[in-house]
């Protein structure tokens, strides 16, 4: 059995505030998380070997690093499961783009898989196990745009108001990673509460950062910059721009430079993935009439 379409969006961090380092080596940040209308494509067939799959996905990311592969196997061990998985992922968002692709294939995963093997486990359960792949899974994971504190992980629901964003990606990757064991980072940015963002905004402290060490991302921000506001999301590369109306983030896009791509997103208040779980529950409800056990 094939179960697909499957979806997995993107994210932009509105600002991005380094507040300082923890003693176990991370960082303390705080972010605003909007879920845009950009989406990874997930499948999954079941095995009944335990055996957990990628039969199609990014060709420069090994299997065994894939956060999908990874998601599904802490799920098998969480959940004691004796049975498999085959993953195809189709992807549209750009990869170290800053959008969190991985991030939210691996939650798709997990919620989807959760379904399909019937575990029955909680929102805060799958929440729990995601922390581990990343900081950035429990907010994909709980679906709705959020202000992130902590390494992100501590969230709070924020209502936004209804943008479109000119993204662009300038053809080349950044590491995380390297941005943030980076010396030239700042760390000591000040706590801002939710209204103060709303009223003022903030900055990314990983611009400079990203900006110093790849030269492309300098020419982005700078480039989108003659045309709004533009800003990093996460530690790049991907930049970003928003505006009240479609047409003019189209109208930020013209004349891309040759090796970019760009693209308009809309925001979304909730992740599509919310509404394939409701739909797949509902089928499987179908399904309960002709005699098969509800989950």
């Amino acid at each position: 059995m094939i179960s697909a379409d499957w979806p997995a969006p993107a994210k932009l961090n509105l600002f991005l505030h380094v507040l300082g380092r923890r003693a176990d080596g991370y960082h303390e940040l705080q972010t605003a998380y909007q879920l845009i209308d950009l989406v990874d494509t997930l499948s999954f067939g079941l095995r009944e070997d335990g055996e957990i799959r990628r039969a199609e996905g990014p060709p420069s990311i090994p299997v065994e690093m894939d956060l999908t592969v990874r998601a599904a196997r802490q799920l098998q061990a969480l959940a004691g499961v004796s049975m498999g998985a085959e993953i195809r992922v189709i992807k549209r968002i750009p990869i170290q783009g800053g959008l969190g692709g991985g991030s939210s294939d691996a939650a798709t995963t997990l919620i989807a898989l959760n379904e399909l093997w019937g575990l029955r486990l909680g929102t805060e359960q799958l929440v729990e196990a995601s922390l581990a792949l990343g900081a950035d899974l429990p907010f994909f994971v709980r679906g709705r745009n959020a202000w992130g504190e902590g390494i992100g992980e501590r969230l709070a629901p924020i209502d936004l108001p209804q943008r479109y964003y000119a993204v662009v990606f300038p053809g080349h990757g950044v590491s995380t990673a390297e941005v943030f064991q980076a010396t030239e980072l700042t760390r000591n940015s000040p706590r801002l509460t939710i209204r103060g963002f709303l009223q003022a905004g903030g900055h990314n402290d990983c611009a400079a950062v990203a900006a110093g060490r790849y030269p492309e991302v300098a020419r982005a921000l700078a480039w989108l910059g003659c045309r709004g506001d533009a800003r990093l999301t996460g530690t790049g590369s991907c930049v970003f721009a928003g505006f009240a109306q479609r047409t003019q983030a189209e109208a930020a896009l013209t004349d891309l430079p040759r090796g970019w791509s760009g693209f308009v997103a809309a925001g979304l208040d909730r992740s599509p993935l919310l509404e394939r779980l409701a739909a797949e529950r509902a089928q499987r409800g179908r399904v309960d009439q002709w005699g098969v056990a509800k989950w």
